[in-house]
């Protein structure tokens, strides 16, 4: 028997989800069988019991989309995964579980200086942040990042990834409290959010404009960073946390 984190219904919160006890299904071909140490939260998570998120699992279904623990059984053609190995865990549900069952392709073994907790949040927040920046961006040291919601899990493996680059880095946070943090945690510059930001990343840049913008906010965010991206600049929409979807003007598109 497990408890596992329910959604029954879809509802713009997390109102609707319940605890549950289940029986231990048996494992099929390809599978591992996880013991669960760690699981983290994350934004799609709630987008989800939303139906907001892309990926939309029938009801009823269990949240979670990364998670660490040990492989307490394998299923018929695991090779590459033992009893007692650590993990982590990539999937969009499944995760908010005392246990789970999940393809092998899904895991990957955990790095031993990660803690649990470490590496339950290791996969989305830093492979959205290094697909972004990396593959997509083509951050390069000596560049300006601008990154909105610094402070939050995507935003801040964003300027953790920019420092490591070489990038100048522009964190955007809401409260004092959290630009002060970021500070402390290597970013060259932190400032608010509030209307009129593209002007201090004008200054910032020397009337340039940002190099490279992550915007995992969306909405009014992002409308305004339009006016602050450098000429052959890079605008990367990561999310929309405001609730608005970004969409750029039509006479940008031409």
């Amino acid at each position: 028997m497990y408890r596992s984190v329910v959604v029954h219904e879809l509802s713009d919160d997390f109102s609707n989800i319940s605890v549950e006890t289940f029986e231990r299904q048996d494992l099929q071909p390809d599978e591992l069988r996880i013991k669960v140490k760690s699981a983290s939260v994350n934004f799609p998570d709630l987008l989800m019991t939303a139906g907001l998120y892309q990926y939309k699992p029938e009801v009823p279904f269990t949240l979670g989309m990364e998670s660490s623990g040990i492989v307490i059984e394998k299923g018929i053609g695991v090779e590459n995964f033992e009893i007692n190995d650590e993990v982590i865990v990539s999937s969009f549900t499944g995760s908010f579980s005392e246990e789970l069952c999940v393809d092998k392709i899904k895991v990957r073994k955990k790095p031993q200086g990660l803690s649990w907790e470490q590496a339950s949040t290791y996969t989305v927040a830093y492979l959205t942040a290094y697909v972004s920046l990396v593959t997509k961006g083509n951050l390069r040291s000596g560049e300006t990042l601008l990154v909105h919601g610094a402070a939050g899990g995507v935003g801040l493996t964003a300027v953790d990834i920019g420092r490591f680059i070489g990038a100048k880095v522009i964190a955007v946070a809401s409260t004092q409290e959290k630009r002060d943090f970021l500070l402390s945690y290597g970013a060259d510059f932190a400032i608010s959010p509030e209307k009129g930001f593209k002007d201090y990343v004008k200054e910032l840049t020397d009337n340039k404009g940002a190099d490279v913008i992550y915007d995992p906010v969306g909405g009014d965010v992002f409308d305004e960073s339009i006016r602050c991206i450098a000429g052959n600049g890079r605008l990367l929409v990561i999310g929309f946390a405001s609730g608005r979807i970004p969409s750029f003007p039509r006479l940008i598109c031409h």
